[in-house]
């Protein structure tokens, strides 16, 4: 993302129309900014499952992510918006897992 936009700011500058540029590198890198922030929980889930060592995973970031994908989700079902519901229960579920391993966790 962050290649992107510096490849894109360029474009940025050099033309007018501030609102069509935006609105432009928005529809184009809104499927992988969903793609990424969805699936970046998925190596994370898959370590903690795998080895059940959560010693670097930090409570309450994890509580405060869940609880704010919690909340898009919320936002999603209200506006019946189904990219935002199926990217925010995959990251919901993604990052419970983590946030329920870490709870469980047996602290000896």
């Amino acid at each position: 993302m962050a290649l992107n936009w510096v490849i894109f700011l360029p474009k940025i500058y050099t033309t007018g129309d501030w609102a069509a540029t935006i609105d432009e590198y928005y529809r184009r890198n809104r499927l992988a900014s969903r793609f990424l922030t969805t699936f970046a929980f998925v190596p994370q889930a898959h370590h903690s499952w795998k080895t059940r060592d959560l010693s670097g995973v930090s409570l309450p970031m994890y509580s405060l992510i869940s609880l704010g994908v919690l909340a898009w989700l919320i936002y999603g079902i209200l506006i019946d918006s189904w990219p935002i519901i199926a990217a925010n229960s995959l990251t919901l579920m993604l990052a419970c897992i983590v946030l329920y391993l870490k709870i469980t966790q047996n602290p000896n």
